[in-house]
């Protein structure tokens, strides 16, 4: 089970790179963007070398029983130095650079102090899953452990409470980001802190190894989740809140475009419905469909009826937003019907009324509803208003 976890931990982080990878690739020289892919690409490296499998292929492939060991604590720990170079990017100031570069510094002295350890310890019975426990007590293996999980402890630490604080201070998909972050980041303490507790116990005669070999690891990966699920959702968030409003606009345009059918289909007005497109892309569709077919129909347009409507709506809602939606609602309502009748139905007045006063998406919204649901369109798609050639003759 804890193969699984750590390659499904693995997995789930190496996808959130490949997400930002793209805008990587834009933005090459963009030192925040670099700290994210680095914290999301040695997070997973992490939890890949650290699996049971891999670490028994790097011994068999190497020769060397428990070289798996430092390999997996160097990776955590240049986990740990890109988590604190990301931190230093995120507080920004004029001391960025060289507090960056001192972070390396310090995290490059212990991965040399881990391989340093390793040479001069020993190691040699091979240990997939306890080895923290198992050498707890071994000289110099006991202080490389310690060393890599002080160095990730202190790092994780410090992003939990930068994060957290960072969320405070700001809102919408940032701070929800921020926050899932640091949640990430508190499992990554508990990690370290499992481990070090297991050690200790060993220090003191009790055997804690389940707490450090099984414990800690299902911790780190519900960490991974939620750090991945954190640097993305400031990335998905507005792109998800885009699609859901124009996803919302487009089925509430559905009754205009429905009372607007018959005309796109007579007159082939109507471009290929997409397939497997964005709701944005969807909704451009209907848009310029609805548009198409109100170009065609101003032909059919009844001004008179327009300012009937309106007025009549006035007297009974007092909105004049509304008022406007259902006269707009009830002049295409009957072009569209005027348009499937004989030619002689061709209003001639002024033309291109409906292109000087086209109505703005929020508009198309209302009169959508109002095509749903009022009376008065209803009265006159049936055709129930005078129509523009008998005004004409009874004047």
């Amino acid at each position: 089970m804890t193969a699984v976890t750590d390659y499904i931990s693995a997995g789930v982080l190496w996808l959130g790179l490949t997400v930002r990878a793209p805008e990587l690739l834009r933005h090459r020289r963009d030192p925040y963007l670099r700290a994210i892919c680095a914290v999301l690409g040695l997070a997973g490296l992490c939890f890949f070398l650290g699996a049971p499998p891999t670490v028994g292929a790097v011994n068999d492939l190497s020769g060397v029983a428990n070289l798996a060991a430092p390999l997996t604590y160097v990776a955590i720990t240049a986990y740990s130095a890109a988590s604190q170079v990301l931190i230093v990017r995120w507080r920004g100031g004029g001391r960025v650079r060289r507090t960056t570069r001192r972070w390396m510094v310090a995290y490059a002295c212990v991965v040399v102090g881990i391989a340093v350890m390793f040479v001069l310890g020993e190691a040699p019975v091979e240990r997939r899953t306890d080895l923290d426990t198992y050498y707890a007590s071994t000289p110099y293996i006991r202080e490389m452990i310690l060393l890599y999980l002080l160095a990730h402890l202190t790092a994780v630490g410090s992003t939990t409470v930068a994060a957290l604080r960072w969320a405070g201070r700001v809102r919408g998909w940032l701070r929800a980001g921020l926050t899932t972050l640091g949640l990430g980041t508190l499992c990554g303490v508990g990690f370290s802190a499992a481990k070090l507790a297991a050690v200790a116990a060993h220090w003191f005669g009790h055997d804690w190894t389940t707490l450090g070999a099984h414990v800690s690891p299902a911790v780190a990966g519900a960490g991974a989740l939620l750090t991945v699920t954190g640097v993305l959702i400031p990335l998905a968030g507005p792109r998800l809140t885009e699609w859901c409003g124009a996803w919302r606009t487009y089925v509430r345009l559905e009754p205009l475009e429905r009372e607007l059918d018959d005309v796109l289909a007579r007159r082939a007005l109507r471009l290929p419905r997409p397939r497997w497109a964005s709701p944005v892309t969807r909704l451009v569709w209907r848009l310029t469909s609805i548009h198409n077919a109100l170009s065609h129909l101003d032909a059919y347009a009844d001004r008179e009826l327009y300012d009937e409507t309106l007025r009549a709506e006035l007297r009974l809602t007092g909105d004049p937003q509304r008022a406007a939606a259902t006269a707009w609602a009830a002049v295409i309502a009957a072009a569209a019907r005027r348009d499937a009748g004989p030619a002689g139905a061709r209003y001639s007045g002024e033309s291109d009324w409906f292109l000087q006063r086209a109505p703005e998406p929020a508009a198309l919204e209302r009169i959508a509803d109002a095509l749903a649901g009022s009376p008065l369109v209803r009265a006159a798609a049936a055709g129930t208003k005078t129509a523009p050639a008998e005004r004409s003759s009874r004047a």
